[in-house]
């Protein structure tokens, strides 16, 4: 834990960085800082943005503990340094790719700059692109590394880093706390640039997007002979050229986009938060599908590492959650294929029924932490299983091993294929998540969240995960618990981390804190199994049982 300046220090470490800050407007909040409360220049200039989850995130502004050039800069340092400490034949290279956030290319460009200067070989991707395109892109040249900049689907303040190495998936432990230490070694006025005209830097023209278009096409056997007609939506972000192109490429011919969030746009405009789980974000894309008469709504988040669906449902329209997205897909891939090595991974967080459908189908079962730098472990350290399918309930889905992160473009083609057999078939979407109901039991799922905000947050979020940990509740819901497992004991055959799970004979709940955003986020799924009630009533129990296991759970946070 990085140890909390003195009010000199800060001041210190603040006209550093105010001489080296390029941006007026951050200048500005710097000679404010520097001007107001002391408690607030030791909280801006202490320590600096670390890696989570989903790599450095965090709200554009001055200062380490915000997104900006000075930052990018010597976090583009340290991953040089860290690079070439492995040996190498010839120079590193670093596919670096950015989607269409505010400052996204510039922190490329500033990357690859920086990059260069260390004698590193770079690439950088044509334009503001999905972040799979990116992650496909490490291995298809075989880099050293890749770094994406991008918020995914934060707030639109936000911006991001998120960095690859070779193997193509998301650092992980230990690489992430080298590359941190390093940049707690760097200061912002240390950092050379190399000019962008550098001959180590090269700017791909298309091809590695071209590839990947090729690739996304090839995870679709093939398309029935049947118009599926289907509204999507990039909310804002970068995934429209891409998505269409490659549903051309594969055969389907009707895919409308919402007009008004076709392209993008860093403020975007028509949602409060451009994150397709959030309710209401989809309301455009669901109002044209009405008209249009569609029998499938898609959705990429942003930077379209993450899928969203929506289908009607008899008279009304149903949306997904990440488990049956993620449930629908996996049965949908495990039809169509065979063999027994083949390999199937979800995360401590998402439904059980990936596991149930595993073991009908005969196939390995492999469950992880949360975020797709682990999903992707159990393939890549495993070269005798088949990575076919990996999936995390925040809607992110990994089709075959091509790309080792989460890919909106390939789940959303593979979803409009099983769409379209089951159209053929004369069914609906939803017939195929109620016939899995009947062979493996209703999995309802549903999640809560509580924020944090302020100095004091990540204070308050750990006092409750110990007082759950210390404490855990005797019932969920009317049911009692039966077993707890918490995830920083090494009991739980994971790498630690914080989180607790509750499980009763009928549900199981999960509470941890996110690894990006001030929250701690409440897990749960209740398992009701048909037999003779039929369908409709035993999902309607299981509902009433989600309910009481939420609610109970959520009012030990207060």
């Amino acid at each position: 834990m990085t140890e909390t300046l003195s009010g000199d220090q800060a001041r210190d470490i603040a006209k550093e960085w105010l001489e080296c800050e390029p941006d007026l407007k951050n200048r500005e909040e710097i000679e404010a800082l520097l001007a107001g409360p002391e408690s607030e220049l030791i909280q801006r200039f202490t320590g600096h943005l670390e890696f989570g989850t989903a790599g450095l995130r965090g709200p554009l502004g001055a200062g380490p503990q915000r997104m900006n050039r000075p930052l990018v800069q010597m976090t583009a340092a340290a991953i040089a340094q860290r690079l070439l400490e492995d040996d190498q034949k010839e120079s590193p290279l670093v596919v670096i790719g950015f989607d269409a956030r505010k400052q996204s290319d510039v922190f490329a460009s500033d990357t690859a700059r920086v990059l260069a200067n260390q004698n590193i070989r770079c690439v950088l991707l044509p334009k503001a692109l999905p972040t799979p395109v990116l992650a496909f892109s490490v291995l298809q040249i075989n880099a050293s590394a890749g770094i994406m900049v991008t918020a995914s689907h934060n707030p639109r303040q936000d911006n991001g880093y998120k960095v690859y190495w070779k193997d193509g998936a998301q650092i992980n432990t230990p690489l992430d706390k080298e590359i941190s230490t390093y940049l707690d070694g760097i200061k912002p006025n240390e950092v050379k640039l190399a000019p962008l005209d550098s001959p180590l830097i090269t700017f791909d023209e298309g091809n590695l997007l071209e590839q990947y278009l090729d690739m996304a096409a090839s995870c679709v056997s093939k398309v029935p002979d049947s118009e599926l007609k289907i509204m999507y939506t990039p909310i804002h972000g970068v995934g429209k050229d891409t998505l269409i192109e490659a549903f051309t490429k594969s055969g389907f011919s009707s895919v409308d986009v919402v007009t008004e969030q076709a392209d993008p746009d860093p403020d975007f405009p028509t949602v409060e938060f451009p994150n397709p789980e959030v309710p209401g974000t989809l309301d455009l894309a669901l109002a044209e599908a009405k008209k249009m008469h569609a029998d499938l709504v898609l959705a990429n988040d942003p930077d379209a590492d993450r899928l969203a669906v929506v289908v009607p449902d008899g008279e009304a329209w149903r949306t997904f959650n990440g488990n049956e997205i993620g449930a629908l897909l996996a049965e949908h891939l495990l039809r169509s294929s065979e063999g027994s090595d083949r390999l199937v991974v979800t995360t401590i967080v998402s439904s059980r029924m990936l596991k149930e459908i595993a073991k009908h189908h005969g196939v390995h079962y492999e469950e992880t932490l949360t975020g797709f730098k682990w999903i992707m472990r159990p393939g890549i350290d495993s070269q005798e299983k088949n990575f076919i399918f990996g999936y995390e309930e925040a809607l992110g889905f990994a089709v075959g091993d091509h790309v080792h992160d989460k890919d909106g473009i390939t789940s959303a083609l593979v979803f409009a294929e099983l769409a379209a057999e089951a159209k053929q078939q004369g069914k609906s979407v939803v017939d195929r998540l109620h016939d899995l109901w009947v062979r493996h039991g209703v999995h309802v799922t549903g999640q809560i969240t509580h924020r944090f905000e302020g100095s004091e947050g990540a204070d308050v979020m750990m006092q409750i995960m110990n007082l759950i940990r210390q404490n855990p509740p005797q019932k969920i819901g009317s049911c009692d618990v039966e077993e707890v497992t918490d995830f920083l004991s090494q009991e739980s055959g994971l790498p630690p981390t914080n989180a607790i799970a509750l499980e009763t004979s009928q549900s199981r709940v999960v509470v941890r804190p996110s690894g990006t955003e001030p929250l701690i986020k409440i897990y749960a799924e209740v398992v009701t199994p048909v037999g003779d009630k039929g369908v409709d009533e035993a999902q309607k129990l299981a509902e009433t049982e989600l309910e009481d296991a939420l609610k109970s759970v959520s009012d030990l946070l207060g």
